[in-house]
């Protein structure tokens, strides 16, 4: 069997937390699938029309966080530090069973989704994965926000960059290589804000549950929280890692080259959106060799993230 054939979990695993902007207490399990059923999750506090795919074009709300939603309006928010997780790991096959409609915000990174993942190990399958190659650039501007993608050989490469008027976080870029790149940073890196913006996040019914348990909060030229950053590059590096999780929408491993400018949620479902509306700017197939110079999952990740 090779490591470009789809994978899922040995066993299953349990998360329990508080959703970020929900306030309220929810619990995941995230169980092994079968090949070629990809990610689906089921809201199981809920009788029927309680399955809910992460697709692009299910996405019904992006702001501060990626929900998705079914035809019956049932939906699940916060779901991108999960799949970026599951995308770092090559795991293409799961069920997500949750009881809740907000995956917990757990400590504001992927950490512990993918140290969890990586105690219980993978069962790879005879099947082979399926990648998108990008054809044609395509980009989405909005005033000074932008996001492309455009041609890549064998790789996904994600160039980002953030502009904040506040000093300490100010400009920041990164440009990282997901499937050949130690991602540890990125995967450890927090959901953050501004002191200043958190009553009224709060007044708007969002960030019920934050704290600085689970975000970054800068205040002025400093960080709130008395452990500190975790890395220099951490905001730009957040960013990046949500970017992973809504680029795993797409249902499959993309070769491409991605660079974007104060970007977020809905940028990049915009330019998913776009990518798909045009058959000739991707082709999809199935890896079936093990000669290639890649494995399609970032093999820093198989070693435990300190």
């Amino acid at each position: 069997m090779s490591i470009l054939n789809q994978k899922t979990l040995k066993k299953e695993v349990k998360f329990e937390g508080v959703g970020l902007h929900t306030g309220k207490e929810v619990s995941i399990k995230v169980c092994p699938s079968k090949p070629n059923t990809g990610i689906v999750f089921k809201r199981i506090d809920l009788d029927k029309n309680n399955i809910v795919l992460p697709n692009i074009f299910n996405v019904t709300n992006a702001t501060l966080c990626t929900t998705i939603s079914n035809e019956a309006g049932v939906s699940i928010s916060t779901i991108e530090h999960l799949m970026a997780a599951l995308y770092g790991l090559g795991i293409d096959n799961a069920l997500i069973e949750i009881n809740s409609q907000e995956v917990p915000i757990m400590d504001g990174s992927a950490k512990e989704f993918i140290e969890k993942f990586l105690m219980v190990g993978f069962d790879i399958s005879e099947i082979p994965i399926k990648l998108i190659k990008i054809i044609n650039e395509v980009s989405i501007y909005e005033g000074s926000k932008y996001i492309s993608i455009g041609k890549s050989n064998v790789s996904l490469d994600i160039d980002f960059e953030i502009k904040y008027s506040n000093s300490f976080i100010g400009n920041q870029k990164n440009k990282i290589n997901v499937y050949e790149n130690d991602l540890s940073d990125v995967y450890n890196s927090r959901t953050f804000c501004l002191y200043e913006d958190v009553e009224n996040l709060r007044k708007a019914g969002l960030a019920q549950g934050g704290s600085l348990e689970n975000a970054v909060v800068v205040k002025n030229d400093k960080v709130l929280n008395s452990e500190g950053l975790r890395n220099e590059l951490e905001f730009v590096n957040h960013k990046i890692l949500d970017c992973i999780g809504d680029l795993y929408l797409s249902g499959y491993k993309i070769i491409g080259s991605i660079k974007c400018s104060q970007g977020g949620h809905s940028l990049t479902n915009q330019l998913l959106r776009k990518v798909f509306s045009d058959k000739n700017n991707y082709n999809i197939f199935e890896i079936k060799e093990k000669s290639l110079p890649h494995t399609y999952i970032n093999k820093s990740l198989l070693k435990s993230i300190a």
